[in-house]
């Protein structure tokens, strides 16, 4: 009998939506290590937080105990306009590629933000307009979450100011035009609008810019600016607990259509749409229940996990934010300035960090032509032009479909396809015309990044 075929979209209904975000804080057998006061070099409080962050934030920050956090109403009516996002087969790509793997994405660029990042976004804004603020700050690398934080912003009536890396806006000028359709004010960084802005171009005028700059410059306007907060899009773990949604409508759909997943892939830059997409099946894995293995892919470029250091350090170039645990390149480490943006961040989410420390997963590098080279194959076969973060994903998924086709191993490989690339037309047009590069750091270029992390007793 001929096996059953499985529709190409693996679609939930509005009524199986997530009613809550899962804290994968909750569930760690050990906790990662505490954020720390710069200036006390001790844990961070809720106090400590709520200098730069709305305070329901900041609770969400500190929680390592709930499970599940309830979505607010407000915020389940916001989603209900975008999700449930579908999981689809990629019937054609594994065709063209001529394997028995199966292969299956979790579509998150399906809204004008392009990207996962709307899911954090909206949430955010919500609970600062709930606290009573008027105005809010924040950093983007490739443009997607700045984008996507103007849509929420305007959606509640606030107003945004945005520092966007400086090769990203040169490389993507119509995202910043897209972020003030949405009322934002778009500041390419490192800029002459703030004091360590200044400082940054008077050390080195050629720089590219890089989301520690960014973040510096964001954070910087928010403590001076009255009834403003700041708020980001990646590396703080309340921000993976939002994304979380995307890993919960996924492991419903498996479940529902009776997928076991052998592999579980995301791209990786700070840590949002991977956390967010691995975070209700690392229960499982952490008990030893689970067979399917969860690989992370970040750029051969800014290599935080697979070449960093697991390090206290700043989150940020200006040294402003609370030390975190983590894998890092330093805070000072400048990435050279390829098309995917959004993963130039020098350093990795605390849990995610800890993850990798501790086994649960694994995590690999790609260069940038390689990446490309998926990417387009995925658009001709697929219908849907995805952004180079995602294509991260999509070139070790190939790669791994293709051993498959060699053993004839009927894996099942379920990957996040966190953003459509249609904003990165010079990205393509530089892969189509032959004139993209590669760049890989040297361990000499690392070493002038490790030299900015923190010399403190936690480091010895």
């Amino acid at each position: 009998m001929a096996e059953k075929r499985l529709p190409t979209r693996l679609l939930l209904e509005e009524k199986e939506l997530p009613r809550n975000w899962y804290n994968m804080n909750a569930v760690l057998p050990e906790k990662h290590a505490p954020a720390l006061h710069p200036g006390t070099l001790q844990p961070c409080t809720l106090e400590d937080y709520e200098g730069a962050f709305c305070t329901e934030l900041a609770k969400q920050e500190l929680n390592v105990t709930d499970e599940y956090i309830p979505i607010p109403e407000e915020i389940m009516d916001f989603y209900k306009m975008i999700r449930p996002s579908p999981l689809i087969r990629a019937y054609c790509l594994e065709k063209s590629l001529g394997t028995p793997a199966e292969i299956y994405y979790k579509f998150e660029g399906n809204n004008t933000s392009g990207s996962h990042k709307l899911n954090s976004a909206i949430a955010q804004a919500y609970y600062a307009k709930k606290q009573g603020l008027t105005s809010l700050t924040t950093e983007t690398g490739a443009g997607q979450w700045g984008t996507a934080l103007s849509m929420a912003c305007a959606f509640l009536g606030m107003d945004l100011t945005v520092y966007m890396v400086k090769c990203s806006a040169e490389q993507k000028p119509f995202r910043k035009s897209v972020m003030e359709t949405y009322g934002a004010k778009v500041i390419p960084s490192p800029s002459t609008t703030t004091e360590i802005g200044k400082k940054i171009l008077a050390e080195n005028p050629n720089t590219a810019g890089s989301l520690g700059c960014a973040v510096s410059e964001a954070l910087e306007v928010a403590t001076k600016t009255p009834n403003c907060k700041y708020v980001l899009g990646s590396v703080l773990d309340h921000v993976i607990l939002h994304q979380s949604i995307i890993g919960q409508e996924t492991k419903t759909a498996l479940e529902k259509y009776g997928v076991e997943p052998d592999l579980l892939v995301s791209c990786i830059g700070g840590g949002s749409n991977f956390g967010g997409f691995i975070a209700p099946f690392i229960k499982d894995k952490i008990n030893g229940k689970a067979k399917y293995e969860i690989l992370a892919v970040e750029p051969k470029s800014c290599p935080s996990l697979t070449r960093g250091r697991y390090a206290y350090d700043f989150g940020d170039t200006g040294k402003m934010t609370p030390l975190l645990k983590m894998y890092t390149l330093g805070n000072g480490f400048m990435p050279s300035p390829n098309h995917a943006g959004g993963l130039r961040y020098h350093a990795m989410n605390p849990i995610v960090s800890k993850l990798y420390h501790d086994g649960y997963i694994k995590c690999t590098s790609v260069e940038q032509t390689s990446v490309f080279e998926a990417a387009v194959r995925f658009a001709k076969t697929e219908g849907i032009l995805p952004a180079p973060e995602s294509s991260h994903s999509i070139r070790v998924v190939i790669d791994e479909a293709l051993k498959c086709k060699e053993t004839g191993e009927r894996k099942k490989i379920v990957f996040c396809l966190s953003g459509t690339g249609y904003f990165d037309i010079k990205a393509y047009t530089q892969y189509n015309d032959k004139t993209m590069t590669d760049y890989i750091p040297t361990d000499e270029d690392l070493e002038k990044g490790f030299a900015t992390i923190p010399d403190i007793p936690q480091n010895k």
